[in-house]
């Protein structure tokens, strides 16, 4: 059965409530402090997922050795002293006891376990290799861990407090619906899910998850769009006998070329610049340039999904179907310049979380 409902995942930045002082230090060093603990956590937890679904292996030399993951208060042939769900969790509590909230770790072993499931069938087949989480993993906590947000006009900002550290939104120049969305969570029209803390760079953002009920569409199952992804237009839609171009060649690979050769200019200049006023000025015009492809290609790849829905959405398509991907993900595979430009899976990614969210069926070919 299909779910109602769908969800949302914003980055917003924010400051700690504080000026600038001892206290705001400390409060630095206690969310660096939780990371870390995560960071430690989730390997514990994965490499402890792993050995349990291949225990059975591991006593293959004897015989009426009890394997079963289950407790064994509630199955004779259980081996654990509690519930499976609660073994990773009790195992990272009693070494973090202290260190870090038990909402975070709660939160980490749901998630982690969650994922686990998802993947451990490819484990088994060879097919992955076993997670190895770094030190700037995110730390989760749940919505009620969180006090309720609002909104102060003295300070411009959404605020509450999380961990007992206040915090305010730095929203900037928002182009796309953080405001919006942080105002529906003010007024309860919204709700949160599951969140994460992101240390990165020296700056602080929420990683913010918002659940929706799917918006209801008049969408006709027997009026099928057929799509096609391509180097030389990103996408070209059908529908019966209407043809729809969405993106151009020149458009994106050319400009993201040029974006390439820019970077590149930079870094052969900079072996003749002067030594001197530290690295950071030497580094400058390049480190302006180090996210600027990949904020331009994300940019237009959300671009191109979204026309996309939208013409299926103003046809009242209810299939869209992606014709000849596997060939052409074949193909990028064994073409390093398509590999390297064109963003197969990237662009599919952001196609099948617009159709799912409007309630479109999605079928690649």
């Amino acid at each position: 059965m299909p779910k109602d409902t769908h969800h949302l995942t914003r980055k917003i930045r924010l400051l700690i409530d504080l000026p600038d002082g001892e206290e705001k230090l400390e409060l630095i060093k206690k969310l660096n402090k939780f990371q870390n603990r995560c960071f430690r956590a989730a390997n514990f937890i994965v490499t402890h997922l792993y050995i349990q679904e291949m225990i059975k292996d591991f006593f293959y030399l004897s015989e009426g050795i009890k394997y079963k993951l289950a407790d064994e208060k509630k199955d004779e042939m259980g081996i654990f002293q509690r519930s499976h769900q609660n073994t990773t969790y009790r195992l990272v509590c009693d070494k973090f006891k202290g260190e870090v909230p038990t909402d975070v770790l709660d939160s980490l072993n749901n998630m982690l376990r969650s994922g686990f499931s998802k993947t451990k069938k490819d484990y088994w087949e060879g097919n992955c290799s076993l997670k190895n989480f770094r030190r700037d993993i995110p730390i989760p906590f749940p919505p009620d861990a969180m006090s309720r947000i609002n909104f102060q006009k003295e300070k411009g900002a959404f605020c509450f407090r999380l961990f007992s550290i206040p915090f305010k939104t730095y929203l900037g120049k928002d182009f796309i619906d953080k405001k919006i969305l942080l105002e529906q969570l003010e007024k309860g029209e919204v709700k949160l899910c599951t969140s994460q803390i992101q240390l990165k760079s020296g700056k602080i953002y929420w990683l913010a998850v918002f659940e929706f009920k799917k918006e209801p569409k008049e969408l006709r199952a027997d009026v099928i769009a057929e799509a096609s992804l391509s180097l030389e237009n990103p996408i070209v839609v059908k529908i019966n006998k209407e043809r729809f171009f969405i993106g151009t060649k020149e458009e994106f690979l050319y400009r993201r070329l040029a974006i390439q050769a820019s970077r590149n200019r930079i870094m052969k200049g900079l072996g003749s610049v002067n030594g001197g006023r530290g690295r950071n000025k030497k580094l400058k015009a390049l480190d302006k340039l180090n996210d600027a492809e990949k904020n331009f290609v994300q940019n237009r790849l959300h671009e191109y999904s979204k026309m996309l829905i939208d013409f299926c959405l103003d046809k009242n398509a209810g299939t869209l179907i992606l014709l000849n991907q596997e060939e052409k993900s074949e193909m990028a595979k064994n073409e390093e310049f398509v590999l390297r430009n064109w963003s197969y899976y990237d662009l599919i990614t952001k196609i099948k979380y617009k159709a799912e969210k409007v309630g479109i069926e999605l079928i690649v070919d």
